[in-house]
């Protein structure tokens, strides 16, 4: 039998053959990819030429295609549907995978020559994109571990194998945990939620196999839940639940392997010569040291904080109006505050939700990117790995430019969250290679036959991924290590961020805002109070985050703390976090730090690059929205140019300057304590 990984893929545009790919074939494709790319890499370190940048640097860079397209392809279906089989074959690949990274970044000669162009690289001729691809190249070997001898060096492998196999745990306990808990409701419980929440509650129990609706860990249900139900007592117990994600004893509990993390981590950054993990991370992002990161977020905090206070007073009135005494809990907040908000915005989700078809955003998305780049979308009839993933080919003046895939719907098999990745990314060493571009959400499916209606907040979130993937379609440059999203962690938000200012500006709502039923589109005053209403709540939202941020941080400056939940209480308590509000993510459930590296020492990212897409977006106020030039020049200076320069010279050359943090608070509606 032939193995569809390692296949020709024949079709228009390369698309991976989903419909012939088994789980089976997985191993043995990774395999003879890795048999491959070794063979690659010693014929590059055994080179008897001097070393040069094509046949070291050019050469890397192609060592491991086959290698990349077979693990593009799978982690992208992995992620967003998975089972037992694609859980199993996660967990023996992390080991391997990490064994392979070690094995290059430890091979002396291999080093040697990239050191040999390193210590010529005034001399060489090089191209400014070369040069910086020269540059990151010898770094990442260096921090990987490449200049340790002996005993040192076998344990930074041993180290990094282990990571890698803690965090793909970490991220199957939590899925798991997500996957098994549903609260049964009975038709009396489902008094007083909008019909949009009961319709999603039927599907979720037509998908478990309950005998009727249920409420489950899905972020597009729960909080809509919390937002509506008058039953306090299934809001506790709803609330309860998800935060106790990760951390519910037995086989899935994430406590013990969080633990591990940090002090592994801890034991990398030292190998290396650093005095933290946050140090060590932090040495390649904007922020650059952990004393600037948490001056940004205790600037933030404050007022913050300031602000929730004095909503949380406000909601406690409320609750004792309604016959409730005592003090306000993180299950009662969302419930008041949404009814506040109809009360001083007149705005009601339920009334809302009509004119934010999942469709018309899409549409919304679409014909933002037309405007400001010139981007068009044609559906394609093809099979994708799930029949809810449906693809686009993207063309600019005719040109192929990528083919783009949506994944919009909540399910079992799907990790919770919203993300951005590529299965091909986009590269000119081998020809003008164009990106495959995957966006993943979880909003609630609909019944059959009913539209997908978003909250705000989804369609933000719909917009936000789109802004990625304009990343990766947009990318012009020739390597692909350098390509699309290959940037600093605390710069990767920009696009993504900026991209969501697009959703509010007023002639964008007029147009795609229409009414599922009637096709009415949102009445101007409606439109009015919404966009009034943006900054409503930012003292809760900024809280969460930002408490999450600073105990992410805590967690990496420093030795690792051997119990990371009593770590987290003491940074909670340290800054006064408001008792009705609870950290966006907990440590239990916290996988943008403990699923891998991406985010560790790095939750902060989002907050950093807000204040440079509250300010980039300025730019556009300044012109007009779609103003061609102000596009172009984002396009030219950021979009385009994927990590071929330092994020801070991208940003300047765009802005013509770095930004404070005056727009993010005026953004979110804070003054500066």
């Amino acid at each position: 039998m032939s193995n569809a990984y390692l296949s020709d893929w024949t079709s228009e545009f390369s698309l991976p053959p989903f419909a012939d790919l088994e789980d089976a074939d997985v191993m043995p494709a990774v395999e003879a990819a890795l048999t491959e790319a070794r063979d690659n890499v010693t014929a590059i370190a055994e080179n008897p030429e001097p070393p040069s940048f094509a046949n070291t640097i050019e050469a890397l860079e192609r060592a491991d295609r086959l290698l990349s397209r077979v693990l593009g392809t799978f982690y992208g279906m992995a992620g967003a549907d998975t089972n037992e089989a694609r859980d199993a074959l996660m967990r023996d690949l992390s080991p391997l995978l990490a064994a392979y990274s070690s094995e290059i970044t430890a091979n002396a000669a291999l080093f040697a020559r990239i050191e040999t162009l390193w210590q010529a690289r005034d001399s060489l001729g090089l191209s400014p994109e070369q040069a910086r691809v020269l540059m990151l190249t010898r770094r990442s070997f260096v921090r990987s571990g490449a200049k340790l001898e002996g005993a040192e060096k076998e344990r930074m492998a041993a180290i990094k194998s282990r990571l890698a196999s803690l965090g793909t745990q970490f991220t199957q306990n939590l899925l798991a945990d997500e996957r098994t808990w549903f609260m049964d409701l009975s038709e009396g419980d489902l008094e007083g939620l909008p019909q949009f929440v009961v319709d999603a509650a039927r599907a979720a129990g037509e998908e478990k196999g309950a005998a009727g609706p249920v409420v489950t860990l899905s972020r597009s249900l729960i909080v809509p839940f919390l937002q509506f139900s008058p039953r306090r007592d299934l809001r506790e117990r709803a609330f309860k639940a998800w935060i106790a994600r990760g951390m519910n004893g037995g086989e899935t509990d994430n406590r013990e392997i969080a633990a591990e993390i940090l002090k592994l981590r801890e034991e990398r950054a030292k190998l290396l010569g650093y005095e933290s993990f946050a140090a060590y991370k932090l040495e390649t992002e904007m922020a650059k040291t952990p004393e600037a990161v948490r001056e940004l977020l205790m600037r933030v905090w404050e007022p913050a904080k300031a602000a929730a206070l004095r909503d949380a007073e406000v909601l406690t009135d409320m609750m004792a109006r309604d016959g409730i005494n005592g003090a306000l809990e993180p299950w009662d907040w969302r419930y008041y505050s949404e009814k506040r908000r109809k009360a001083e915005h007149d705005l009601d989700e339920a009334e809302l939700k009509p004119y934010l078809q999942l469709e018309r955003m899409i549409e919304a998305a679409f014909t933002c990117a037309n405007r400001l780049f010139g981007l068009e979308f044609s559906p394609l009839d093809v099979t994708t790995y799930h029949p809810d993933a449906r693809a686009w080919n993207v063309t600019r003046n005719g040109a192929h430019v990528a083919v783009f895939i949506g994944d919009y719907f909540a399910r079992g098999s799907k990790r919770s969250g919203a993300w951005c990745t590529t299965m091909r990314s986009q590269q000119k060493l081998e020809g003008d290679i164009r990106p495959i571009v995957l966006n993943v959400c979880n909003f609630a499916k609909p019944p059959k036959g009913e539209p997908a209606l978003l909250s705000y907040d989804d369609a933000r979130t719909l917009f936000h991924e789109f802004g990625h993937a304009l990343h990766q379609m947009l990318s012009d440059v020739t390597y692909e290590s350098i390509s699309g999203t290959s940037v600093a962690r605390d710069f990767v938000e920009l696009p993504s961020q900026l991209y969501e200012h697009w959703l509010e500006v007023p002639d964008v709502l007029a147009e795609f805002a229409t009414h599922a039923k009637t096709g009415a589109p949102m009445p101007r005053e409606m439109l009015e109070r919404l966009l009034a209403a943006q900054t409503y709540d930012q003292g809760f939202a900024t809280v969460e985050y930002v408490a999450s941020a600073l105990v992410d941080l805590d967690f990496h400056d420093g030795a690792a703390p051997a119990d990371p939940m009593a770590a987290q209480a003491e940074t909670l308590g340290r800054i006064g976090m408001p008792k009705a509000i609870t950290m966006r993510h907990a440590t239990p459930h916290f996988a943008h730090v403990f699923s891998g590296d991406g985010y560790s020492a790095g939750y902060y990212s989002y907050m950093w690059s807000e204040a440079m897409d509250a300010d980039a977006f300025e730019a556009f106020e300044e012109k007009g929205a779609f103003d061609p030039a102000t596009a172009q020049s984002l396009e030219a200076h950021i979009l385009s140019r994927g990590g071929s320069e330092d994020a801070e010279d991208l940003y300047t050359a765009f802005r013509g300057r770095m930004p404070g943090v005056g727009a993010l608070l005026k953004g979110r509606g804070l003054v500066e304590a």
